[in-house]
Order: structure tokens, then C-alpha cells, then sequence
């Protein structure tokens, strides 16, 4: 049965959101950030700015400035907003509003400042009586526009909630997977995109295949760990919305944190790198949530390590990777 789906954001993740809602039949209203990106939506059936390509079912999707608006008589919200808008986004919005919706999140970052994932941030501060529940991958908002099979995660701790959001994704080039494990979902989903600017790194080095399989491999072993220890849970990494979205993120050209770390393998400084790109790159401000989170651990992580200090440290990429090349296994 349809659902009314109300969705926050307007960049290229979110449009494709809108856009596989709308095309299962449920009835989107569209939170955007202006009038004129209303307005032109409403004319052409296209984000004008972000995943542009994509033609929008404006039978199904109702775009407005006004979150109030957006909100009423929704059954869920879907945050689909960079973490660093996630306060000013929660800062506009009314406890009262989401009192009788579900919140799903589907944010790959550190709300800035907090520590927090987004799920833990926006539950807090929204007072919501029930948990958030989270959209994921492996997916890239590109490949949903050119209608690529595609897999997308609903994980949540209520199954019947779980089992409805699921129906309503049903398009012949999606298929849903259902999991109870939120908050590892959510941690993931931000450590591969740290993991994926050290592959842009070592590939703009000429590093080739082989050392970058190695890369990865030691890097899934260390998200493994801090996801263990932060938010301790039995859980497969194996299944494909953990270490499948993280292998999608570091391979793929798609991936703007990929692209982030080839600019600055290349020797472009990082605050040059991040104007060069349209879009945000979260693992560069995820490494910086998580320097401080990780310390008092003492754990063994020598690629998210070097990836901060590359980031925030000016340390130098050929020197960082050479260090690399003996402490991985």
C-alpha cells in the first residue's frame, strides 16, 4: 500500500530517493533548500543541480521550502542531508512535528562537533520517541538514475517497521535486504569513506592493483575493529551493506571521496581539493570526528591514521604510503 514519504534534502542522494519513491507509487513531498530549485523541479521534472539526469514522476513528488509542510501527514521522514547540514536541519525543525512518523536516516557522516552518527544525533535532539531506523547501500544515487540493479538495506530494530519501508521500494531494478543492526550500519557507512580517499591516494601514486587489494583489505579489518568496539553487536560484515558498500565506495569512479583522495595523491593541497569538487566529500570531515573517538582506544589502525594526518596534518602522501607499505599485511 502506498505511504506518504516526506524527504529532507536536495543534493544527489536524496534526489535519487525521491526519485525511486515517487516511481513505487508513494506520494513524496520534497523538502528542498530554495524556491527557485522548487519552482524549477515543478517545470522540468529535474533537480536542476545535483543527479540532473534523472527525469522525476511529478505525479508522485510534491517539492515546497516550507518543512512544516513537507511533514504533515507524512508516515515516515527520510533525513537525506551532508552530515555537516544535520544541526541547522534539526535546529528548523519542531519535536512535535515527528512525534507520530518514523525517522529513517540515510546520512554517511559525524554530525560535526557531536561525535555523534546522525541516527544518535537527530534521536536526542528531535525528542523521538522511537529509534532511527537507516536507508543504505551498497548503492551510488548515479547508477538509480541510469536504473542499475541495485540493492538498497533498510535496517531498523523493529521488523514489521523494517518490512514495510522495504514495500515500499518496489521497482524491478531494486531489490531491498532487510537488517536489525542500525547504529553498525550507520558507523560503516561513514569509515569506508575514509577508507576509499586511501585508495584515491594510492592510486593517484601509481600504486597498482595488488598493493591497493592489500589496502583495503587491512582497512576493512580496521573498521571491523572500531566498529566492534564502539558499538559492540554480533553482526557479518560480509553482508553486502557493510563490507560491500565499503568495496563500492573505494572502487568505484562514482565515489567523491575516490575522487578526493586522487586529487590529493596527485599533490593538490586538501582545501584545494574540496572547492575543486561540486559535492561533499564526507570522509574528509569523518576523519576528523573520529581522530578524537578512536585515540582513547588505542587501537591498531594504521590507514585511517594516515588518512588523517594527510587530511588535517599536511603530512605528505608518498611519505604517508611508503610508511604504509611495511605496516600493512
Amino acid at each position: 500500500m502506498p505511504e506518504k514519504i516526506a524527504v529532507i534534502g536536495s543534493g544527489s542522494w536524496a534526489t535519487a530517493l525521491v526519485k525511486i519513491f515517487a516511481e513505487s507509487g508513494n506520494s513524496v513531498s520534497w523538502l528542498v533548500r530554495t524556491k527557485k530549485q522548487a519552482d524549477y523541479i515543478l517545470a522540468n521534472g529535474r533537480n536542476p543541480r545535483y543527479l540532473s539526469q534523472a527525469d522525476l514522476d511529478l505525479h508522485f513528488i510534491h517539492p515546497t521550502t516550507q518543512a512544516k509542510d513537507a511533514m504533515s501527514g507524512a508516515d515516515w521522514v527520510i533525513f537525506a542531508v551532508p552530515a555537516a547540514y544535520v544541526q541547522t536541519t534539526v535546529q528548523s525543525l519542531k519535536p512535535e512535528w515527528l512525534q507520530t512518523v518514523q525517522v529513517v536516516v540515510s546520512i554517511k557522516g559525524f554530525v560535526p562537533g557531536s561525535g555523534q552518527i546522525p541516527g544518535m544525533y537527530i534521536h536526542e535532539n528531535l525528542q523521538l520517541k522511537n529509534n532511527c531506523m537507516v536507508l543504505s547501500g551498497p548503492c551510488h544515487a548515479e547508477e538509480i538514475a541510469l536504473h542499475k540493479y541495485t540493492y538498497v538495506t533498510v535496517a531498523g530494530d523493529d521488523e514489521i517497521k523494517v518490512s514495510k519501508l522495504r514495500n515500499c521500494l518496489q521497482l524491478p531494478y531494486i531489490k531491498t535486504i532487510a537488517n536489525t543492526d542500525p547504529k553498525g550500519v550507520e558507523y560503516v557507512a561513514i569509515l569506508k569513506n575514509i577508507i576509499a580517499i586511501a585508495n584515491g591516494i594510492a592510486d593517484s601514486l601509481q600504486y597498482g592493483d595488488n598493493f591497493r587489494a592489500v589496502l583495503t583489505s587491512n582497512a576493512m579489518r580496521e573498521v571491523q575493529h572500531i566498529v566492534n568496539t564502539i558499538a559492540p553487536k554480533e553482526r557479518d560484515y560480509f553482508d553486502s551493506v557493510y563490507f560491500g558498500d565499503l568495496l563500492t565506495t573505494a572502487y568505484s569512479d562514482f565515489s567523491r571521496n575516490r575522487t578526493l583522495g586522487k586529487l590529493v595523491g596527485r599533490g593538490i593541497q586538501v582545501r584545494k581539493a574540496l572547492q575543486i569538487m561540486e559535492m561533499v566529500a564526507e570522509g574528509y570531515y569523518a576523519s576528523k570526528e573520529l581522530h578524537p573517538i578512536i585515540q582513547p582506544l588505542q587501537l591498531h589502525v594504521p590507514v585511517i591514521n594516515s588518512v588523517y594526518r594527510m587530511l588535517h596534518l599536511h603530512a605528505n602522501p608518498y611519505h604517508e604510503i611508503k610508511l604504509l607499505e611495511q605496516q600493512l599485511q
